[in-house]
């Protein structure tokens, strides 16, 4: 019997399959060069600014409305809805924030990185630089 409330991965023979859970990573699958997830932001909600190392980002919007502050000090801006692609460079510091206070934004995110939450590091939008994990403000290279 399956529990929906704990999806797993099923599959073998080279394919895997996730039903009702929300990402596919080297986490769950044998991912060598991608991963993939479904990414909602709350009604209001912000991501808070980051940027990813060496990996590029694709991203389709399903429902809502998005604004991308973004580039050195998060000064550019950019406005997505549903029916949008959207790439981001690997470097590319940005921040995400949900136009709507009522609806939520629903998304497709793919990354050329299986790890990408061990590639992903906090921006200071302030200082114009990248925090390390330890909370560090990093000089750029």
């Amino acid at each position: 019997m399956n529990d929906d409330s704990h999806p797993q991965v099923i599959g073998k023979g080279g394919i895997s399959m996730l039903r009702g859970g929300a990402a596919l990573s080297s986490s769950n699958v044998d991912a060598q060069g991608l991963s993939m997830k479904l990414a909602v932001i709350p009604p209001g909600g912000i991501i808070p600014a980051h940027l990813h190392i060496d990996f590029e980002t694709m991203i389709y919007v399903l429902e809502g409305r998005v604004r991308h502050e973004y580039g050195d000090g998060c000064k550019l801006v950019m406005e997505n809805r549903a029916g949008d692609f959207v790439f981001i460079q690997p470097g590319v510091p940005h921040e995400v924030f949900n136009l709507s206070d009522a609806e939520p934004v629903v998304a497709v995110i793919a990354r050329s990185a299986p790890d990408e939450q061990e590639q992903t590091i906090a921006y200071d939008r302030a200082a114009a630089l990248p925090v390390s994990q330890d909370g560090q403000r990093q000089a750029e290279s």
